[in-house]
């Protein structure tokens, strides 16, 4: 009879919970039972770890083999438990010292062969397990930069259970050829430290598109800057070539990095959902994803079979959410967007279990006026019914538009603008550099508190605790009471306003200020006639 454990991670969307591994040996018919709630992609691992235990030249046990996967109640599913019980079998069989593996935390899938293959998730893994008090891990080697970014957590990367066999029994290890391109094993023991966020670093791409480029449209870059600062949501609406796409794809440029925090929170996400690139274990910059208008609910906010899978919102995460051709998203799925837009996560059910993913992301709508694209404020040129302009902007409802902050109407570009004649506009860096200096003024008068930047600020804590200068106000309030401006309107025109004053400088919004606030929401210049009467959600 033999007993031995090690310890694996299961993950439950993008958190881990740390499971451990016991395997049990006792007289009788050879036989291989696995117990504690694996799928069916675990469910085989009996058939991978007996193969790469066998081709590896360890013997098999000849006996009743029962491994045991517990806490038995968390769902557990992949292939990166094939490491641990393959471990697990030769610790009760003695193959190796049972002692040496009790504290261990192993991750990896196993081949036929005995070579170790990378699996999806081993930062949250990692990250876990050190959570839970373990400081010794073992990966896959391509994934071992990856592991290494947890501090106070020892990797060992290898490329066979043969080499892990060798390192477990203080033997000789053995060479082998990498299972893809990528940097030497490391073979030294349990000896590398985690290597925090100096290794590694996933820098954005060379021909980063640059603010300069887009001609002319002095609004919508003005509203793009607002947005970047304070993480304010933006409707871009305009005839098609009007730039629309063109402005979007430039928003990540004048985005400050990620904190050390935030990228751990996106390259786990990355992780998990197995986007990471090849060598580079750590997002960095802000990401950027724009699903196209035929995705799914599912693609859309997570799902899929069995546990949930990240979507686009938790892909997003920490960076921009862009939905060109917004209408022509189905109006659930748009709708399916409002419960994450005010939460920063989003909680997926399904029958495998329920997860709650991270989806704190800036949303930039880009949208047509109508199925032509042409309609304008006087009709000119639109071949579009009147019925037909009301539906399709209709797709965008209204409790979805009260939670954008920022409202720009994107309009074709003047001959002066597209040759250059009207100057050449101000490249990222020099926006991205007011950015950083607005976020710095938020951060620092929010020191105290559990909020990071304006767009987090509870409403009732904007009118009381940092009220704006005297009669600032007084303009949205009068489209308060003439029901041109919700309650959550009123507070979203106050974030908004306090980024302005951010980036002007200003110690607290002014009248410009919160004027400039109200135009960017309801998407009215100054000075231009107010709608009268109740009609849509400013």
């Amino acid at each position: 009879m033999g007993f031995a454990r090690a310890c694996s991670v299961a993950l439950v969307g993008v958190e881990g919970v740390v499971v451990e591994v016991q395997a049990d040996l006792e007289p009788g018919i050879a036989a291989f039972a696995l117990v504690g709630l694996p799928d069916k992609s675990l469910t085989e691992s009996r058939d991978r770890v007996r193969a790469a235990v066998v081709n590896s030249g360890a013997d098999w046990p000849q006996k009743k083999l029962t491994v045991g996967l517990s806490p038995a109640s968390v769902p557990k599913g992949g292939s990166g438990f094939d490491l641990a019980v393959a471990c697990a079998v030769l610790g009760a069989a003695e193959r190796v010292d049972p002692r040496t593996i009790a504290d261990l935390v192993l991750i990896g899938e196993l081949g036929l062969d005995g070579r170790v293959r990378p699996v999806r998730g081993v930062l949250p893994a990692v990250l876990a397990a050190a959570e839970a008090g373990y400081h010794n891990v073992v990966v896959p080697e391509q994934t071992a930069g990856e592991a290494a970014l947890v501090p106070g957590v020892s990797v060992l990367g290898v490329r066979s259970l043969r080499q892990l066999i060798a390192v477990l029994n203080d033997e000789p290890v053995p060479a082998e050829e990498p299972v893809t391109d990528g940097p030497d094993p490391i073979l030294a023991g349990l000896a590398l430290p985690g290597a925090g966020l100096g290794t590694g670093l996933v820098s954005g791409p060379a021909d980063q598109p640059d603010l300069a480029d887009v001609a002319g449209q002095h609004a919508a870059r003005t509203a793009l800057e607002v947005a970047a600062a304070g993480g304010h949501h933006l409707l871009l609406s305009g005839p098609p070539g009007a730039g629309k796409t063109m402005l979007a794809e430039r928003l990540t440029g004048i985005l400050p990095p990620l904190t050390r925090r935030e990228s751990l929170e996106v390259t786990a996400v990355h992780s998990v959902a197995g986007i990471l690139p090849p060598g580079q274990p750590l997002v960095r910059t802000a990401p950027y994803c724009a699903p196209h208008h035929s995705a799914t609910m599912p693609a859309l906010v997570g799902g899929g079979n069995g546990l949930p899978r990240p979507g686009a919102v938790s892909l997003a995460h920490r960076g921009i959410l862009f939905l060109d051709e917004a209408p022509e998203f189905p109006v659930k799925v748009l709708d399916a967007l409002r419960q994450p837009l005010e939460s920063g996560y989003v909680v997926v059910a399904r029958s495998g279990g329920v997860v709650r993913l991270p989806a704190r992301f800036l949303m930039v709508l880009a949208a047509n006026p109508c199925p032509c694209g042409r309609h304008t404020t006087d009709g000119a040129g639109c071949e579009c019914a009147p019925a037909a302009v009301r539906r399709y902007q209709a797709r965008l409802s209204g409790p979805l538009l009260d939670r954008v902050d920022l409202r720009v109407r994107v309009e074709p570009v003047n001959r002066a603008d597209l040759m250059g004649q009207g100057g050449r506009g101000e490249p990222s860096a020099t926006v991205a550099d007011r950015v950083h200096q607005a976020r710095e003024r938020a951060a620092d008068r929010l020191r105290d508190t559990p909020w990071t930047m304006n767009n987090e600020i509870p409403g009732h804590e904007l009118r009381t605790r940092w009220p704006v200068a005297p009669g600032a106000l007084s303009a949205p309030e009068r489209d308060l009471e003439r029901g041109l401006l919700t309650a959550r309107g009123l507070d979203r025109v106050l974030r908004v306003a306090w980024t302005i004053a951010d980036l002007t400088g200003h110690d607290r919004p002014r009248n410009e200020d919160v004027a400039l606030a109200l135009e960017l929401r309801t998407g009215v210049p100054r000075g231009a006639p107010r709608p009268t009467g109740a009609g849509g959600t400013p």
